[in-house]
């Protein structure tokens, strides 16, 4: 069987590669041209890709390829966010594994191997993003803690508090008695368990047969 025209995936893909980068050269900008911009929504250090974030990149991708065939200079910027609870819950259960926890080494240890799950899962994002040949300006790699990306989230918040669209209010949270923080809804889990239901009886001065009766899980 002839199998001369086979794609040889190794021997191809690196090839490939690099006459895209050439082709999305970021530093060969025309200052004339029309611009093209997205900002990659930045994906979490907790751990790597998933489908999802290849199905939401790739389509970033075809968008930056198409209006670069229009001849705009375009700009496809890349970052990753540090996802501050979610990543210090990943650690902490790390750290478990290894006998350790959070309280017994200190701020500055624990700080200490966060930035080391950062630099380690950070590096694990970027090469499956490079595999998957997207096309970003790489050069331009930002972090959500980096201080100018800090610096704007600082300044994007007090400019939506004083238009009025960030106010301070009183809600039902999920509170985290390890983490001792509230969670946002999209990092709880519910779980319907089995319980039992408590009905409590009042009598009311003066009402006769009728009774107050509350009903409550944990009546204490």
């Amino acid at each position: 069987m002839d199998t001369s025209c086979r794609f040889h995936k190794m021997e191809k893909s690196e090839h490939l590669k690099q006459r895209w980068w050439e082709y999305f050269r970021y530093d060969q900008e025309d200052k004339v041209k029309e611009t093209y911009t997205i900002i990659m929504p930045p994906p979490n250090v907790t751990g790597s890709l998933h489908l999802g974030h290849a199905l939401s990149s790739t389509q970033q991708d075809i968008l930056i390829r198409f209006h670069k065939a229009l001849g705009k200079n375009v700009l496809w910027l890349p970052g990753t966010d540090h996802a501050g609870i979610a990543t210090q819950m990943m650690v902490e259960r790390a750290l478990e594994k290894e006998g350790k926890n959070r309280k017994a080494l200190g701020r500055e240890v624990f700080l200490h191997h966060m930035w080391q799950w950062k630099e380690e899962h950070e590096g694990n994002i970027l090469d499956q993003m490079k595999r998957m040949g997207f096309a970003a300006d790489w050069g331009r790699l930002t972090f959500t803690l980096d201080e100018g990306v800090s610096y704007a989230t600082r300044e994007a918040f007090i400019r939506l508090y004083k238009k009025g669209k960030i106010y301070k209010a009183k809600r039902l949270v999920s509170w985290d008695p390890v983490l001792r923080t509230a969670l946002s809804d999209l990092e709880v889990e519910n779980i319907q368990e089995a319980g039992t239901l408590w009905t409590l009886s009042y009598d009311i001065e003066g009402g006769g047969k009728f009774m107050l009766q509350p009903q409550d899980q944990k009546p204490y």
